[in-house]
């Protein structure tokens, strides 16, 4: 039986959606709360998820963009009232596979479950878990890096700090969206702990580190990552 997740406020919608997913013979899981459904889907696995943006405490998006910081594979919908062209970019750039916009039709929201599901089960993975730059690579799988032939082994929120900026290179990153989504939202480290990282990063990634290209402090907003040298 496959698992989906569903994140969505509105209780009405939450509990048709749920039994109509539940007649086509999948296991749900709900949460009205942004909050809660981070905690949720970082104890459980689900095979696709469904979520709203509009959700209290931590909204649909940086739901998205944190779980696509250790899992790139697992399907995502956002269900959502938000219906212009720039929430749905906004939507595929944090890493959604699709949009749909209320008011829906059920069984569109199936079919596009049932295709999503279908596609990510029987395709080959095509997306690397590697990432290359000026000799350099990083492997987000196995949180390594290999510069001149020395494996370097990175801690879990180094990596995600790294996919973060990296998913988003040539984009200002700000100090507040990194914590949000590399430390949570209940723990808040001193900025100071992300220049420590960033130190960490020249050293092992510029080929001069003392002047930074790649991994650029950008004071008083935040970081970036700049590829296309």
């Amino acid at each position: 039986m496959q698992r989906i997740f569903l994140a969505e406020d509105e209780e009405n919608i939450r509990e048709v959606v749920k039994l109509n997913l539940e007649l086509e013979n999948y296991e749900v899981v709900t949460s009205g709360n942004g909050r809660q459904a981070l905690k949720i889907l970082g104890e459980q696995h689900f095979d696709l998820l469904i979520l709203d943006v509009m959700l209290p405490e931590v909204d649909g998006f940086q739901i998205c963009e944190q779980v696509r910081l250790t899992n790139r594979e697992v399907p995502i919908i956002f269900l959502t009232a938000k219906d212009t062209a720039l929430d749905r970019v906004t939507g595929l750039k944090r890493g959604a596979d699709d949009y749909l916009t209320k008011p829906f039709n059920l069984e569109e929201l199936l079919l596009r479950v049932s295709n999503l599901i279908r596609r990510t089960n029987r395709a080959v993975e095509n997306t690397s878990d590697i990432f290359e730059f000026d000799g350099r690579r990083i492997n987000f799988a196995t949180y390594e890096a290999e510069v001149n032939g020395e494996v370097i082994p990175l801690t879990k929120k180094e990596t995600m700090l790294l996919k973060l900026l990296i998913d988003r290179k040539n984009e200002v990153v700000s100090r507040q969206q990194i914590l949000q989504s590399v430390w949570g939202y209940d723990v808040y480290p001193s900025t100071r702990t992300i220049d420590n990282f960033i130190l960490s990063f020249r050293k092992y990634f510029e080929l001069d580190p003392r002047n930074p290209q790649r991994f650029l402090s950008i004071r008083g907003v935040g970081y970036k990552f700049v590829d296309g040298l």
